[in-house]
């Protein structure tokens, strides 16, 4: 089915080309960074993680979130999800795909990443983010792959395909689980040392992911001739609102406990967030951008007249995704290493190359995303599809 990618219009090749492009100026700036390590970047030994990391952490949630789309369908026979679970299986490929080079370009030498399979260490966190993220792209691959070849030959999926979709769904909470056990099993990082950072993970991922789908959902009814449908992306649209409310909700526990306990270590990486401290607040700005926008798409979504409005649902998943993307792909990493342990304040910005490879890591995801959207429409324009 590769061979339907290699067709299409003039402005579907503008669009490769052009992410081939900015793939090429970001892979430049790398072989910059490989030759001269992570000192181009705005990293430093007060604050090891930053954009990189961020990105990593943001997009597991965007591949977990298939599984919303999953549940039902699968599950519970929803079957209006039919049209629009092939794009979230494959917007999860794309997801993980983009995970594992943001740790690739996190590490200052990349080849020893082999060292988690050549050395595994089970009491290591990092080695079951490892293998929860590889087992999860694997099974994406799989399960989309064989489902929409199935679709193509008008026949249902072989059943063996079914233990496969049930293990992803386990599988898919697991690795946003396992992530945020990256941040909550360090105890000198006051602002992650938090039980609910996994339920916070999920929240947050279930209202991102299903936000950035269903704008993509939108743009396939755009440009191509296939129609996920009105209802799935108003059903996803009720999805995203209630996990936003669960999102905001954790992250007012986060408050509560650490003004009303009056922990310093607790209120120190709130102010630096929200309001600056001793002087420094380079993120404040963004940080309260990312709330106006988060209360914004809350106010756009809760209302049925309003969310039944397709523009008027696109602008509040587009705000809801740069909302969160801003608080977990970038505040909540930066706000755990300020101020450090030992109470001084180093700040973080990212530099220009390390944006660029950012840019570059995404334009790889969006190129890949791309291809398998490519594959996936031309089948589902075919009439390859049944209930």
């Amino acid at each position: 089915m590769l061979e339907k990618a290699l067709i299409g219009s003039k402005r579907y090749w503008l669009w490769i080309g052009a992410l081939l492009v900015v793939i090429g100026i970001a892979f430049i700036q790398y072989l910059h960074q490989f030759s001269y390590g992570l000192g181009i970047t705005g990293l430093s030994r007060d604050v090891s993680w930053g954009l990189y990391i961020g990105q990593f952490t943001f997009l597991v949630g965007v591949a977990a979130s298939a599984v919303m789309l999953v549940i039902p369908y699968y599950l519970h026979d929803f079957k209006k999800f039919g049209k629009i679970v092939i794009l979230g299986e494959f917007l999860a490929v794309s997801a993980v795909t983009m995970c594992v080079l943001f740790i690739f370009v996190d590490m200052g030498q990349p080849m020893r990443i082999m060292n988690v399979v050549l050395h595994p260490t089970p009491n290591s966190i990092m080695f079951w983010d490892f293998i929860v993220l590889t087992g999860y792209l694997v099974l994406n691959i799989v399960i989309g792959w064989t489902t929409l070849g199935a679709d193509r030959k008008g026949v249902h999926p072989p059943q063996w395909v079914k233990p496969l979709i049930y293990l992803s769904v386990p599988w898919a909470v697991s690795i946003h689980t396992v992530t945020a056990f990256l941040y909550a099993g360090i105890p000198g990082r006051h602002f992650w040392l938090t039980a609910i950072m996994a339920a916070r993970f999920l929240a947050s991922a279930f209202a991102g992911g299903p936000a950035l789908l269903i704008i993509l959902s939108l743009l396939v009814r755009k440009l191509t001739k296939f129609d996920p449908g009105a209802e799935p992306i108003q059903a996803l649209g009720k999805i995203v609102t209630y996990a936003m409310f669960a999102n905001v909700f954790f992250l007012g526990l986060e408050f509560f406990t650490a003004f009303y306990s009056n922990i310093p270590g607790h209120m120190a990486p709130i102010e630096y967030l929200y309001t600056g401290f001793e002087g420094h607040g380079k993120l404040v700005s963004i940080m309260w951008t990312s709330s106006i926008l988060a209360v914004l798409s809350l106010t756009l979504l809760v209302f049925p007249a309003l969310r039944r409005n397709e523009n008027i649902l696109a602008v509040a998943c587009v705000s809801m995704f740069v909302s969160l993307w801003i608080d977990k792909g970038f505040g909540l990493i930066v706000g755990g290493f300020v101020p450090n342990m030992f109470e001084g304040i180093t700040e973080y910005w990212p530099t220009v190359p390390e944006t660029i490879i950012t840019i570059g890591v995404w334009a790889i995801g969006f190129l890949v995303l791309t291809v398998l959207y490519k594959v996936a429409v031309a089948v589902r324009e075919e009439g390859g599809y049944h209930d």
